[in-house]
């Protein structure tokens, strides 16, 4: 019994930021990653950002310098801060978490998706 619910999706300008966020609740024992992709229209699914147990983090190479994702473990958040936007950003944005809940069963949970739209 695990939600991952998404926020802060919109519409924003080339070059504005947006700030993602996701929380994860239920019966979670664990949680050992959570990343964020994204799916453009007509497109796979691509990972943009993950972020482990011990903070390291690792992104996709079109989102490196702009992207900055976090976490806050006592709530268990994860935010995806954009910056510096580009309208090939546009896409469904959505929240995954590797995670294992109490009776130690451990795999993938996901977010409903969020869209992000950056035009003029």
């Amino acid at each position: 019994q695990v939600q991952l619910v998404e926020s802060g999706g919109g519409l924003v300008q080339p070059g504005g930021s947006l700030r993602l966020s996701c929380q994860a609740s239920g019966s979670i024992y664990s949680i050992y990653a959570m990343a964020w992709y994204r799916q453009a229209p007509g497109k796979q699914r691509e990972l943009v950002a993950i972020i482990n147990s011990g903070g390291s983090t690792r992104y996709a190479d079109s989102v490196k310098g702009r992207f900055t994702i976090s976490r806050d473990n006592a709530k268990n958040i994860v935010y995806l801060q954009m910056k510096r936007l580009k309208p090939e950003d546009t896409a469904v944005y959505f929240c995954n978490a590797d995670l294992s809940v109490l009776s130690g069963l451990r795999r993938n949970y996901w977010g409903q998706g969020t869209q992000v739209t950056v035009s003029s």
